[in-house]
């Protein structure tokens, strides 16, 4: 259900309101409505001092203060009846099946201590994390999974649609949710490949990101495999500088430190030649980003949008009748009686 309806539960309270923020409107009629009447109150009191009621009738009329009463309640009805159609309010649950379109897409996140490095800020995990994030906000209807790698891989997020879960679950993802240190990007391509649900679906991709540094896991072969055997289409994203590298920082009890071997300082850079060469196998493409930012946007609707797309599952949609006109009829009706009144005593 929409974030901004209200549901009142299941019986003859089984109503949904579409736009409950119009029912302020009416906290605002009532309240003009309580202001006018005393002042009608108020003005007959008035017009009684000035003159005897013989004298009002001949001046106004005999019944104008009757139809002035019935003018305005019939604009009060029809103001009434027009908020209570804005608040669209709807009863009577229909449910129906609808299938949802779309592909499986499944995010190969490189969480190895190198991805710390803070070439990009606030830094290359953060950084990669972030872009997913935005890849999300362009999807509707396509499904999501997630797998963390660095020595080893293991997928985290089952392939699903429930993006503010798969959202809340990156947000924590740190390199200690993989045990083994390094960097295995063929290992990460075989398990991510496993991880797909729909084996019918038309369109299976993976996004692979990283920083592209390999521990000799043949990850080009993995990439044809999955592509010419499974389907999979590939599509890198290197994170980094691919020139000077940066350092890797780490936290010791003496605050930030980094890597060092043989006591010099040890440098990340992008690898992104392996990059390109799995793109260029599984039928994708690669995107060095270095340290620059890269549009997402962009990204989905140039490159995964344009794949086709298939059922990938089929849900159950409860949907409530509309019943605005019913509202919206005796609005009309009362507002034209009230200008047919008008009407006739101008006449």
């Amino acid at each position: 259900m929409d974030s901004g309806m209200m549901d009142f539960g299941s019986g003859i309270r089984d109503v949904q309101i579409g736009n409950p923020a119009y029912g302020l409107f009416g906290w605002f009629l009532a309240a003009c409505v309580a202001v006018i009447v005393f002042a009608v109150l108020w003005r007959i009191k008035a017009r009684r001092s000035l003159a005897t009621p013989s004298r009002l009738r001949s001046v106004l009329g005999e019944n104008a203060t009757r139809v002035s009463l019935i003018r305005a309640v019939l604009v009060f009805l029809s103001i009434g009846f027009l908020v209570i159609a804005a608040m669209d309010i709807r009863w009577g649950r229909v449910s129906r099946e609808v299938p949802q379109r779309g592909i499986e897409v499944l995010f190969a996140l490189d969480v190895s201590r190198s991805m710390l490095a803070e070439d990009v800020a606030p830094n290359r995990l953060e950084r990669a994390k972030q872009m997913i994030k935005d890849t999300l906000a362009e999807m509707a209807g396509d499904s999501v999974g997630l797998v963390l790698f660095a020595g080893e891989s293991r997928q985290v997020i089952p392939i699903t649609s429930h993006y503010d879960e798969f959202r809340q679950r990156l947000d924590s993802v740190q390199p200690a949710d993989v045990y083994r240190g390094g960097s295995r990007l063929g290992d990460a391509i075989r398990v991510s490949k496993k991880a797909f649900l729909n084996d019918g679906a038309t369109s299976k991709a993976i996004v692979l990101m990283t920083d592209g540094e390999d521990m000799e896991s043949d990850p080009i072969e993995a990439a044809k495999t999955a592509f010419e055997e499974d389907g999979v289409t590939i599509f890198t994203i290197g994170l980094g500088d691919m020139q000077q590298g940066a350092r890797i920082p780490i936290q010791s009890r003496t605050g930030k430190q980094y890597v060092q071997y043989r006591g010099q300082p040890v440098l990340s850079k992008l690898d992104g030649k392996v990059l390109q060469q799995i793109a260029d196998v599984a039928g994708g493409d690669c995107i060095l980003a270095g340290t620059k930012q890269v549009n997402m946007a962009d990204f989905y609707n140039g490159y995964l949008a344009p794949l086709p797309d298939s059922i990938v599952q089929t849900k159950s949609v409860d949907n409530y009748e509309a019943r605005f006109q019913w509202f919206l009829a005796p609005a009309i009706a009362l507002l034209l009686l009230e200008l047919t009144i008008a009407g006739r005593r101008q006449g």
